[in-house]
């Protein structure tokens, strides 16, 4: 028997298109109706998989046109060919259309007892990051499935950023900082101990609930000290984070900090500027061979509303490439996750700000060791 070949699907296609639905779905069917539509939208992609003149499996993938997601809504393998890795094939060009219309991340939903596909999506590289309750037509639950698809590609106008996961919950700054002086220095420290030190001479002391973050300036007096060029953003004066906290004690903790630093700055050659980096200023900044840090919200990537610190390594057209010190083991995250994570020009800017009212924007640039 020949291999099954991968088309786009055509009009002439709808006949078997329905037919094979109602071959493997009792119920929660397509309707015909339905498939003329997805057929003549051309921003969605149907697959269909055809062996010996036969159409024997279909993939609906959906593009979204508001994020740079894409979901497969539905895929069925015929009976007569299963266990033949026509499922396989499928969601991998899937995937590959999705890449080509450069979405970054593929969604799916599966019945939860459906082991065989779901052992399936996991082998892909797929991960559970949700449940659906009583999504099916007989009450059944949903899984819901992801799988990062789009990566970076190695340009020559960027220099390489190794990556380094923070080991607490509050180190996002000075694991961001790690990752920029390494790339700039291979002699410099990539370890928990370091990441500590920096901890200890950058944070706020107080910010939100548990032990504080770190500031841009703690941050760049860090980079400054280890002997690298180092430059501050912040788009306002004064103490940082202090509507964080409620306890009047506590912000007056944070301003003697904040005025410390100051202090300190002053015995330095940091540039601080109070104005926002902009987008341009960060990509002409790696391409002259400095590493932005960049303090973000990631409320629009996994509702958190906690600030939170990342490299910069890369931009393009379309992307700023970041390495996300974060990683969340538990809901099955890996460094792969994490790496050159692209993020829309158009999300950064808004993930660029921290805060409701008079949003802060905050970033360090780290040159090379000073003379």
């Amino acid at each position: 028997m020949t291999d099954a070949m991968l088309r786009q699907a055509q009009t002439h296609d709808l006949n078997a298109l329905v037919q094979l639905e109602n071959d493997c779905f009792p119920e929660d069917r397509i309707s015909r109706r339905s498939f003329r539509r997805f057929l003549e939208v051309p921003r969605d992609r149907l697959i269909v998989a055809e062996q010996e003149g036969s159409l024997v499996g279909y993939c609906l993938v959906l593009m979204s046109a508001a994020t740079r997601l894409a979901r497969i809504y539905s895929i069925a393998v015929s009976p007569s060919v299963r266990g033949q890795g026509v499922g396989e094939r499928l969601v991998r060009e899937a995937e590959k259309e999705a890449v080509e219309a450069d979405r970054i991340i593929m969604r799916l939903e599966v019945r939860e007892d459906n082991a065989g596909a779901i052992a399936l999506y996991r082998r892909l590289g797929y991960r559970q990051f949700g449940t659906y309750r009583d999504y099916y037509e007989d009450h059944g639950n949903a899984l819901r499935f992801e799988r990062r698809i789009l990566y970076y590609e190695p340009s020559h106008d960027f220099m390489p950023v190794p990556y380094y996961p923070q080991t607490t919950e509050f180190t996002c700054g000075p694991s961001a900082l790690i990752m920029a002086m390494a790339a700039l220095d291979e002699r410099q420290p990539v370890n928990t101990l370091e990441e500590l030190k920096i901890w200890r001479e950058a944070t706020t002391i107080f910010m939100l609930a548990g032990h504080g973050g770190c500031g841009p300036h703690g941050l760049a007096l860090s980079a400054w000290h280890r002997g690298f060029k180092a430059s501050a953003w912040v788009s306002r004066e004064g103490a940082l984070f202090k509507d964080t906290v409620r306890s009047n004690d506590k912000k007056r903790v944070l301003e003697l900090v904040h005025e410390g630093f100051l202090h300190d700055l002053a015995q330095t050659d940091i540039e601080l500027h109070h104005d926002p980096l902009t987008l341009p200023a960060m990509e002409t900044a790696l391409l002259e061979g400095r590493i932005p840090v960049i303090l973000i919200s990631t409320w629009q990537l996994n509702q958190s509303r906690v600030p939170h610190w990342v490299t910069v390594c890369a931009i393009d057209d379309d992307f700023v490439y970041l390495h996300d010190p974060e990683i969340d083991t538990q809901e099955g995250e890996t460094i792969a996750d994490k790496q050159y994570l692209p993020i829309d020009r158009k999300v950064f800017e808004k993930i660029s700000r921290y805060g409701r009212n008079q949003p802060l924007q905050a970033a360090v640039i780290v040159g090379p060791k000073r003379d």
